[in-house]
């Protein structure tokens, strides 16, 4: 019994345990699979990093302060978080990885960066 390549359909040649007829079609089968399941996780990483990246380049100083229309303006996007953290005050952090920010009066941030 011969087996088949399940992407073209070719005779596989080789280890028993082979299942595609070359590399190329491996990575275009699993291309395939993968493309429309695993857009919503690729896009919502995609925000998270850019977020992380946005938080980090205006946090040099692991504390600082800023506006809601710089973070805006490069392009932060406040629905894009990874965690929220609630200290015994009942002040409201949110975090994307270590990056976080905490909303404060008048449009502004305060940005920080938790200690690992």
């Amino acid at each position: 019994m011969q087996k088949q390549c399940p992407e073209c359909g070719d005779k596989i040649v080789g280890r028993i345990d082979k299942k595609f007829c070359s590399d190329a079609c491996r990575n275009s089968y699993n291309n395939r699979i993968n493309t429309d399941s695993k857009n919503l996780i690729r896009n919502t990483n995609n925000r998270l990093r850019k977020n992380y990246r946005i938080l980090e380049e205006l946090n040099p100083e692991q504390k600082t302060k800023s506006s809601r229309a710089k973070l805006i303006e490069k392009g932060f996007d406040f629905n894009y978080f990874t965690s929220i953290y609630t200290t015994k005050a009942g002040t409201v952090y949110y975090f994307v990885y270590d990056q976080g920010y905490l909303p404060l009066e008048g449009d502004y941030y305060a940005l920080v960066k938790r200690e690992s």
